[in-house]
Order: structure tokens, then C-alpha cells, then sequence
């Protein structure tokens, strides 16, 4: 019983992450991955569109049991994904045990997401009286689409930017917010006398303020006094300043983006070399950051992908099992070429079945690597040659 548990396990492990690789957006090394990534966009927008058909009177009256019905069968879609998805947590957070791994998934802004997409269609059938405000949460399916990114590099870069300029996004509405508040303020003070019923309270410019420093402008609420109308002018010229601010930072956050993009594919062929290594289960790498690993100086971690998405490292990214990482080297000045050869062993090769230690081989040669179908095996001298090894055998330039 106890020899059969841990066979039990392994298989359990290949179907979650079988099942992982499924459920997981832009893994398409399998036509069964690429065609879930199909039905489950397919899915939501068939569903976003009967949602949509659905407000119009006409189309309601005449389709509407068949809109009824698409909304029933693409909710359930979505239950069973997100089944898939707590069920391979485990893969998508490695670091962590498997409890812990599912309850980030499910705190996860793409968990909640996921959780939002069928649980309010549900919910009426156990609190009737919760239905116009359960309804009102299923415009969260819309932000699925945003898994659709991993396919395109362009929605990548958006991410890309987004989450590094984070910290100044957030200072830059941190100081709109406070003009906000400040400008209520004032505006309640040259106001309150002359318009008592608008402007009521401290808080009660909030709406015009907004409206004014985020240059909308809707016109229901404005200044009577004329102090209240200079300091409306003085507002509304601030507001295009403010405004202006997080526009810039993203465009800044664009303008480094294209630039390290650029600086990797316009890298001279002769003068930079590029290797993509897998991090498999026991690599001393995983589980930590790229800036704890020390590398030589002119290499760097140019990418990674990361469960079908492409990941621009900086030092704060956690390597995880199953990361692929595209390492760069600068090319050594004045220094020659590696003399490498690669020796495949076939059956009547004079090397198979004959131990690395007792090969007839120069001094100046060495065996680096054999390559035994798809695993890499250190050549150590008691390792036996067998037909179709592939030797890759290293010769220093003078021999």
C-alpha cells in the first residue's frame, strides 16, 4: 500500500500539471491548451454580447430565453475553470505549500475576478432578495479579457509599465486627491453664503472639484461669487497641469520599455551570445530573486517566461520551477572561438559501451557534456557510452 502511494502522487502531479498548462492563457504546446484558450475566450465574449443584446427591448422579447440560456452555459464555463485554476495552484505559486498556494490564488485580484465571473449568477437562487445587486457584480467577467495580454506583446508592454511606474502613479493621484479636498475647501468658503443649497458642506464641492481639476467640466455645479470664479480659473488651469502628470509618466514608462526592448533585439550578433535554461525541481535558483544570484559581470537574465508570458526581469522577481530564463553574455574581447565538436555514438562507433575513463582521447580534449535523449548527464569516468549519446566534446585551440 505504502509503495503504491507516492506512484499515486507522481500521477497526480503530471495531471495538475497537465491541467495547469491547460488552464493557463497563451500555453499553446498542445492543441488541447490551445483550443481551452479558444473556449474560454470565445466563452466570454459570446457571453458579454447576449449580456449586451439582452438590454434592448426588442431583442430581449424575441431571444431572450436563448440569451438566457448562453448566460447559463458560459456561467457554468466559468465555475469549472476556476475549479481547474484552485485545483493547480499549486503549480502557478511552486514556492508555496498547497494550501497556501490556493489561498493566494483565491485573494488573488485574478482569483476574485474569476470567483465574480459565475458566483453572482448564483447567488439569487439562495438570497432572492439580492438580485439587481448581484447582477450589477457580473460586469467583472469583462476584466478576463484581460488574459488575452499573454498573446500579444504590445498588451505586455502595457502591464510592463504600468506595474513599474506604480509607486508614481500612486503619488500622482495621492497629490490629485489632496488638491481635491483642498479645493472643496476653499470653494465652501467663497461659496457657502452666496449658494448654501450647493455648496452645503465641506465635502459638498468634492463633485466639482473633480470635474474641474480632471478638466470635464460638466457645468452643474459651478461658482456664483466672483472670488469663488477666479479661484475656478486658477483650479482649471492647475487641473490641466495635474492631469498631465500620470500622462507622463506613463509615456516615460513607454519610452524605457522600447529602449531596453530595442537595446536586446538591435544587439550585435558577433558581440552578444544568448542561452535559454529551464529551472527544474532542486535548482538552487529557485526561490530566489534575480538580484541575490550573483551573476558574472556582462551577463544578465535578458527574459523570462513564466507560464506562457514573457517577464523583463528586474531585481525583485522571485524565480519559480519551470521558469525558462534567457541568459546574455558580452562576447570576450580578442579571444577565440570555443572549439566544441559533438560526437553522436552510433551502434558501430568505437566509444559505445566503453567507459569515459578509458577512452583513447588527447590530453587537450575534454567530454563536457552527454547528451542521453532528452536529459543532460555530467560525464563523469565511470559513465558508460551507449548508442545515440551525443558527446560534446571540448579541444583547447592549439590541440
Amino acid at each position: 500500500m505504502s509503495e503504491n502511494k507516492p506512484k499515486q502522487n507522481q500521477k497526480w502531479k503530471k495531471l495538475q500539471n497537465q491541467l495547469f498548462h491547460m488552464v493557463s492563457v497563451g500555453v499553446i504546446d498542445e492543441p488541447v491548451n490551445q483550443a481551452y484558450d479558444v473556449i474560454s475566450t470565445g466563452a466570454l465574449i459570446v457571453n458579454l454580447a447576449a449580456a449586451i443584446m439582452n438590454t434592448f427591448d426588442k431583442l430581449h422579447a424575441q431571444y431572450g430565453e436563448i440569451f438566457a440560456m448562453i448566460e447559463a452555459v458560459t456561467v457554468a464555463f466559468f465555475a469549472i475553470d476556476y475549479v481547474l485554476r484552485v485545483i493547480t495552484a499549486p503549480c502557478l505559486y511552486p514556492e508555496v505549500n498547497a494550501g497556501r498556494a490556493v489561498r493566494k490564488y483565491i485573494l488573488s485580484f485574478a482569483g476574485i475576478i474569476d470567483i465574480l465571473s459565475f458566483l453572482p449568477y448564483y447567488l439569487p437562487f439562495f438570497f432572492p432578495g439580492g438580485t439587481t445587486a448581484f447582477r450589477m457584480f457580473r460586469v467583472a467577467r469583462i476584466m478576463r479579457l484581460f488574459r488575452i495580454n499573454a498573446y500579444y506583446d504590445s498588451l505586455n508592454v502595457i502591464t510592463e509599465v504600468i506595474s513599474n511606474k506604480k509607486q508614481q502613479l500612486f503619488s500622482s493621484v495621492f497629490i490629485i486627491a489632496v488638491l481635491m479636498v483642498a479645493s472643496s475647501l476653499c470653494m465652501y468658503s467663497l461659496e457657502h453664503e452666496a449658494q448654501p443649497e450647493v455648496f452645503s458642506n465641506a465635502f459638498s464641492g468634492i463633485w466639482w472639484s473633480a470635474s474641474t481639476l480632471l478638466t470635464v467640466g460638466y457645468g452643474d455645479i459651478y461658482p456664483v461669487t466672483t472670488m469663488g470664479q477666479f479661484f475656478g480659473i486658477f483650479i482649471a488651469f492647475l487641473g490641466v497641469g495635474i492631469v498631465a502628470i500620470p500622462t507622463g509618466i506613463i509615456s516615460a514608462g513607454f519610452v524605457e520599455q522600447h529602449q531596453k526592448l530595442k537595446l536586446l533585439g538591435d544587439a550585435p550578433e558577433n558581440n552578444v551570445h544568448f542561452i535559454k535554461i529551464e529551472l527544474r525541481h532542486g535548482d538552487v535558483w529557485i526561490g530566489k530573486d534575480v538580484s541575490d544570484i550573483g551573476f558574472p559581470a556582462g551577463t544578465v537574465v535578458a527574459a523570462i517566461q513564466r507560464a506562457g508570458r514573457t517577464i523583463i526581469p528586474r531585481g525583485h522577481v522571485t524565480l519559480k520551477e519551470g521558469d525558462r530564463l534567457i541568459l546574455g553574455a558580452e562576447r570576450l574581447k580578442d579571444d577565440t572561438p570555443v572549439n566544441l565538436k559533438e560526437i553522436v555514438i552510433d551502434k558501430e562507433h568505437a566509444w559505445n559501451g566503453v567507459a569515459i575513463r578509458d577512452l583513447d582521447i588527447s590530453r587537450q580534449s575534454f567530454i563536457v557534456m552527454v547528451k542521453r535523449g532528452e536529459k543532460s548527464v555530467i560525464p563523469r569516468g565511470g559513465l558508460v557510452l551507449c548508442e545515440k549519446d551525443v558527446v560534446y566534446m571540448y579541444s583547447n585551440s592549439g590541440a
